[in-house]
């Protein structure tokens, strides 16, 4: 008899959508959203809904590989899970002893959002070992740094509210496209008559439904945020009750913004004046209104003080304190978990004697390169595909070539990063272990149990990095523990958001609300005050930033400008996520396109279908011209990221991107970057 089971979304998404999942004799037959959960309401976006075709692939990895090739190559054959587990350890070990165990680097990031899987018995392993510990800047860091300043705390407005909006600003945000769970509230507001609005370089799937659209310059987000406030404050429109019980450094504000009139604004934005007059008194006016920040504002150049400009202006209007007012990038700070107790960073002191050294990941390339003292001996990648989602893409593969780096890697296919690997080992998808998953984009905490056998003889990180420990001979207790030892080890938190959840509840439920108020009430963060500022207020002097364009954009270095004049943004594709389902024909042919704007498409002789040649003193990509008005001129679109291997000059949008670092939380700058296009040969 078929049998529904629930499980969890463990994929890099605000939504962390509630699964049920129908198994008939040990195999899943069907995947579809848990109608139950306040969030995932019953349905699925159309990436997870084809997830299924995934966990039962062809070319699923399942048992351990050597290589025999050349690096790159792909070439492997198998071997068994103790040959493999004795060479890695040998191989670290002598590492270790010979150059310090600060030789060895760990790579990852969100290919799973699990905590167990993601951050918990490999943070224990690589800290025991003395590893170099990996800065994780490659998506949200820039972003968490200037909310820290502003706001002090990652919280933002719940979902669910957003149907009480009258108005939603969806700042960088392609709401459809990676976040389509918020969509429903949405349509909810807008059926009740609000106002959604888009602001981005790009008009894409959200933008072409919204009510308006502002193309924005790329870079330009902190400018506009300017402009808007020197509107707010010049024609009195601030909630000045507000400011004054919630708010420090209002008169730094005030000096910053007269600064940025709309005139000047329009011409570092490229919005006209009268939009962006208009934008600021609807946003002024209107409530409650809401902002739906995500990332793609904070990977340029200027990303801190966007972000930072951004969030202080729900404090300037009062917005925080209205149900469906406020602001959301992230909600992933609410989960106050015990990390410590998961991660055990104590344990460096143990190998060190201090903590290790800090690499970070926007800079592998670097890293592998250039690093000395000691140099990079050991990379050990999981949840993860540097070689195609790393910037400056061409360094990245000058390190991953090198005969002396010993690489694993932990993959459930061959991507490019496995082709040079010496070891690879094959794990299990979310499908197939337990793990405790919070979110970024809303307030439930949420337990996964396997609902099917893993294949072949896939195992999960927790069990490869609790073997690789037992190898190493690491016998501190916390290596033996059961991942129920360590969800629990999580949940012993005196935070009042997670006192009383227990691991017996999340059995039960399989979801459980953040206790955030009580009775039910709507969770309104900020709305009198408590910001996690040292004062306990918005710091508005921390939005008041001094814009300066990004180099690498139209208004930047300017002999840069003239060999390359066009702004490529990378945006992610919307039926992928990340690299994860790049091995898609459909995805492939998404991720191969470059869209341009008709003027400079015939600018370049340059039609519909051509192929094209994208270039920059980084580097260089074939890919196929759409041209359409949805980019604005001087912009063109390139979605991301397509697995190198399956494109015939085997290369992607990031061997143009920079590993320069943003101006804030040392994250990437993946959409300050000037290109040229030109037609090549079919």
């Amino acid at each position: 008899m078929p049998e529904v089971r629930h499980s969890v979304c463990a994929l890099d998404c605000p939504d962390a959508c509630s699964l049920l999942v129908t198994v008939e004799n040990g195999r899943a037959v069907r995947l579809r959203g848990n109608p139950e959960h306040p969030v995932t309401r019953g349905f699925l976006c159309a990436k997870v809904a084809r997830y299924l075709e995934r966990e039962y692939s062809p070319e699923r990895l399942l048992y351990p590989l050597r290589r025999t090739g050349r690096k790159g190559e792909g070439r492997f054959e198998r071997i068994s899970w103790d040959q493999a587990l004795d060479e890695i350890a040998s191989r670290l070990r002598q590492i270790a002893a010979e150059e310090g165990p600060e030789a060895i680097l760990p790579y990852s990031y969100a290919g799973t959002m699990g905590l167990l899987n993601g951050s918990g018995m490999d943070r224990r392993f690589f800290h025991r070992l003395g590893a170099s510990r990996l800065d994780r800047t490659i998506c949200a860091a820039t972003g968490s740094a200037a909310l820290a300043e502003t706001i002090g705390l990652r919280y933002g407005t719940e979902p669910e509210q957003f149907r009480r909006s009258r108005l939603i600003l969806a700042w960088g945000a392609n709401i459809l496209g990676t976040n389509v769970h918020l969509w429903p509230f949405l349509v909810e507001a807008r059926r009740n008559g609000a106002r959604l609005y888009t602001i981005d370089p790009v008009r894409n799937k959200t933008g072409q439904l919204a009510d308006r659209h502002f193309p924005i310059n790329p870079g330009s987000d902190a400018a506009l945020a300017l402009g808007m406030m020197h509107v707010i404050v010049a024609e009195r429109l601030y909630d000045a009750d507000y400011v004054a019980r919630f708010t420090t450094g209002f008169e730094a504000l005030r000096a910053r913004v007269a600064e940025y009139p709309p005139e000047r604004v329009a011409t570092l934005t490229g919005l006209s004046t009268q939009d962006i007059v208009g934008l600021a008194r609807d946003y002024a006016t209107i409530s409650p209104a809401v902002i739906r920040l995500n990332y793609g504002v904070q990977r340029n150049e200027r990303g801190g003080a966007a972000v930072k400009a951004i969030s202080v202006l729900p404090a300037l209007t009062g917005a925080w304190r209205q149900e469906g007012g406020g602001l959301l990038l992230s909600t992933s700070q609410a989960f106050h978990l015990n990390k410590a107790a998961l991660e055990r960073p104590d344990l460096q002191w143990k190998s060190l004697g201090r903590p290790a050294r800090l690499v970070n990941m926007c800079q592998l390339g670097q890293a592998l390169t250039a690093l000395d003292d000691p140099p990079v001996k050991a990379l050990v990648v999981y949840n993860s595909n540097p070689a195609a989602v790393a910037p400056n893409r061409n360094l990245v593969l000058q390190g991953l070539r090198r005969d002396d780096l010993f690489t694993v890697v932990l993959e459930q296919f061959q991507t490019d990063t496995a082709d040079y690997a010496d070891i690879v080992l094959p794990v299990t998808t979310f499908l197939e272990h337990t793990d405790l998953y919070l979110s970024y984009g809303h307030y439930y905490l949420q337990l996964a149990r396997p609902v099917v056998p893993p294949p072949g003889e896939t195992k999960s990180n927790v069990e490869i990095f609790r073997l690789l420990a037992a190898r190493m001979g690491f016998d501190e207790p916390c290596f033996s523990e059961t991942e129920d030892d360590m969800i629990r080890a999580l949940l012993a938190s005196d935070h009042p958001f997670v006192r009383g959840i227990t691991l017996e509840e999340l059995e039960r439920q399989h979801f459980v609300r953040l206790r955030l108020a009580s009775d039910g009430a709507p969770f309104l963060p900020f709305a009198e005050g408590g910001f996690g500022t040292p004062s306990g207020k918005c710091d508005l002097a921390a939005g008041a930033v001094e814009y300066c364009p990004p180099e690498e954009s139209r208004l930047g270095d300017t002999a840069l400008r003239k060999r390359y004049p066009l702004e490529l943004i990378s945006p992610k594709n919307d039926d992928s996520m990340n690299s994860t389902f790049g091995n898609r024909p459909d995805v492939d042919r998404q991720t191969s396109e470059l869209t341009l704007h008709p003027e400079d498409a015939a600018a370049r002789g340059i039609a519909d279908g051509d192929p094209v040649r994208v270039f920059n003193e980084r580097g260089s990509l074939l890919l196929t011209a759409r041209v359409a008005e949805t980019v604005r001129p001087g912009v063109v679109r390139a979605g991301s990221v397509r697995w190198p291997k399956k494109a015939p000059d085997r290369n992607n949008v990031n061997v143009l991107t920079s590993d320069r670092l943003a101006d804030l939380g040392g994250g990437p700058v993946f959409y300050s970057c000037l290109v040229e296009v030109e037609r090549c040969g079919d």
